[in-house]
């Protein structure tokens, strides 16, 4: 894999307020608020504690914010100009899956909820979430047992088709789950089993998107500490339905003329991701990001000090698609932590992180990227021209 755009982050200056905000960015924070998150179920479909968990903590810090009739947040940072003003964006629903079948073993069906591998699913604790309560089960595949199905175990293909869920109940018929008050459609939360290693690795489930909503978290409380002086007003985003495809579509408002999405980035073969710096990704499957976006991020990051790489990711989507299908005209960019194991079992390096944070706090101080987007419809003055 080509070598990252490493940089070195500058000596901190205490009389630069940008400087004092990077100095309070730190993996402990990042690593306290994501297990706390890691802690809440929230799989599309079922996000409004999440919801709750970061409203309150938006209220604690004293931010004005609103929410849309389903959940998705918006907070509103003012800043020296009012509009057109910028956003980052971030998702709070995880992968998940959802009950289909009561099944006459007293087991039940399930298809994902979200784009995920069902042979992730298997040996998964789950939580079914019933219409009287919480219950516990695994999912497992129809043939688990070794001591009656040998190798027929390894010879059954890896499909959703071919998992379902062992409940922890007292419950062996489609009657003694429909007494249990199972039913179809109940919403299947998988466990995040999140563990921190000492040399800085968060091995968990769901750090999709959790730890850009971390990361975002992080960076927004070192700001406001540090009360950073903003160009422009910057709305913090944070949507319940990206895994399925609506993400970002109706958070927004006309003001917002630059989209930042924080989220995953590909580390694997063949991809140039940064597994412990911010890969700034160019683009992904529904094709190029902002081309002057992206190039003042990694202006900045190169400003800055901050470790980057560069990135395009074949299989990806995130928030600023949604939100340009939407038909907002608006300039979008992707910036990710690096993840090995995508949808699946995940891992995160603290230092990658990190690096997201900074990058998101220096990017709310730097003004617009292209000052002729005061307009949405007007004459050509003032455009750029990446040729010239």
């Amino acid at each position: 894999m080509p070598p990252a755009d490493h940089g070195h982050l500058r000596p901190i200056d205490t009389r630069d307020p940008i400087s004092r905000v990077m100095r309070r960015i730190d993996g402990e924070r990042i690593i306290e608020l994501l297990l706390e998150l890691q802690a809440i179920p929230s799989p599309t479909g079922y996000t409004d504690t999440i919801v709750h968990y970061v409203c309150d903590h938006l209220k604690g810090l004293g931010v004005a914010y609103e929410i849309t009739r389903r959940g998705a947040i918006r907070v509103n940072l003012r800043g020296d100009v009012y509009s057109p003003d910028r956003a980052v964006v971030s998702h709070l629903d995880t992968l998940g899956a959802q009950v289909t079948e009561l099944k006459e073993n007293g087991r039940l069906s399930v298809r994902p909820v979200g784009t995920w591998a069902a042979r992730f699913a298997e040996g998964a604790r789950v939580t079914v979430f019933t219409d009287v309560g919480p219950r516990r089960g695994t999912i497992l595949p129809l043939k688990a047992s070794g001591h009656t199905f040998d190798t027929q175990i390894d010879t059954q293909p890896s499909h959703w088709d071919n998992l379902e869920i062992r409940l922890d109940e007292r419950v062996s018929s489609y009657g003694d789950l429909v007494g249990a008050r199972f039913n179809v459609g109940d919403m299947v939360a998988v466990d995040p089993q999140p563990e921190v290693t000492p040399a800085g690795f968060i091995n968990s489930r769901h750090l999709d998107d959790k730890a850009g909503v971390a990361s975002m978290l992080t960076a927004l409380e070192a700001v406001l500490a540090e009360e950073l002086p903003l160009p422009v007003d910057c709305h913090f985003l944070f949507t319940i339905s990206e895994e399925t495809g609506s993400g970002a579509s109706s958070i927004l408002h006309g003001d917002v003329s630059e989209l930042l999405s924080v989220d995953n980035a590909t580390v694997a073969p063949g991809q140039n991701s940064s597994e412990y710096g911010v890969t700034i990704a160019m683009g992904d499957m529904t094709g190029p990001f902002d081309y002057h976006l992206s190039h003042g991020l990694i202006n900045l990051a190169e400003r800055h000090g901050i470790e980057h790489s560069r990135d395009v990711f074949k299989h990806y989507r995130c928030d600023a698609a949604s939100a340009i299908e939407a038909g907002n005209d608006i300039r979008t960019a992707l910036i990710a932590f690096g993840l090995d194991g995508s949808h699946g079992w995940e891992r995160v390096h603290i230092d990658s992180l990190v690096a997201v944070a900074r990058l998101v706090a220096v990017y709310m101080a730097s003004p617009p990227v292209v000052a002729r987007d005061t307009q949405g419809l007007g004459p050509i003055e003032g455009f750029p021209n990446v040729q010239e």
